[in-house]
């Protein structure tokens, strides 16, 4: 089921697979051609925050989630990214250390593009340029979105958000009418929706039994979209 009419979801999804979708084939492939892959285990990170950015990042297969952590050490995960999507330009753009850390949530396959192929593309595309200038512009409103809702919302209302967007992450584009099967650690979770463990634990309990979800281990499926939209009571 969309969530078209039913939940602002471009509020909420940096979505940033379109900046190389149908890029001038020769521009994409000077990126790849000289790039390396490599093949990530669930939990391995891909970079650290403070970390030199030497490059960017190109997810081939699999899913990475952006976090930050704070001084106590709690994790704040900011975004999860699909493939297709780019992770560190940010850092690159601004010539400084990348900003958060991003680690795989499954196993996935990412191709390194270093700093000066990315740069050297970009100064010849104005493709690439309008395309970087529209997703970063986008992603600041998603950004500021999410700091004023997620600083008033109760938890009950934050983890409804939280399953919205993991939902439409972990669906299937070329098959929207299937199933979507959300696969996350609860700590994961927690993680993106602000809130404890244990918090999180007990709101999943009720909505399973208010037949909102069902839930099997880790694996969790929204059963009623209209009436968890409801409950995020997002306008």
């Amino acid at each position: 089921m969309s969530l078209e009419g039913i939940f602002p979801i471009d509020k909420w999804d940096f979505n940033s697979q379109s900046i190389l979708e149908n890029l001038p084939a020769d521009e994409f492939d000077k990126l790849l051609s000289q790039s390396t892959e490599k093949s990530y285990l669930k939990g391995e990170k891909v970079f650290k925050e403070a970390a030199n950015a030497d490059g960017i990042y190109y997810i081939k297969d699999g899913k990475v989630k952006k976090y930050k952590v704070d001084n106590f050490g709690k994790e704040q995960i900011i975004y999860v990214a699909n493939p297709g999507e780019l992770l560190g330009y940010h850092a690159i753009l601004s010539g400084e250390p990348y900003p958060d850390s991003a680690a795989v949530l499954e196993e996935a396959v990412i191709a390194f593009i270093p700093k000066e192929v990315f740069l050297d593309v970009l100064d010849h595309s104005a493709v690439l340029a309008k395309r970087l200038l529209k997703t970063l512009s986008h992603e600041f409103a998603v950004l500021s979105n999410s700091i004023s809702v997620f600083t008033q919302r109760p938890v009950r209302e934050r983890l409804a958000i939280t399953l919205l967007v993991l939902r439409e992450k972990y669906k299937n584009k070329n098959a929207p009418d299937e199933r979507v099967e959300i696969n996350v650690s609860r700590d994961d979770i927690a993680s993106m929706a602000g809130a404890t463990r244990e918090n999180v634990v007990r709101l999943l309990r009720d909505f399973k039994n208010e037949k909102l979800i069902e839930a099997k281990g880790r694996k969790i499926w929204v059963l009623d979209v209209k009436r968890l939209a409801a409950a995020s009571n997002y306008v």
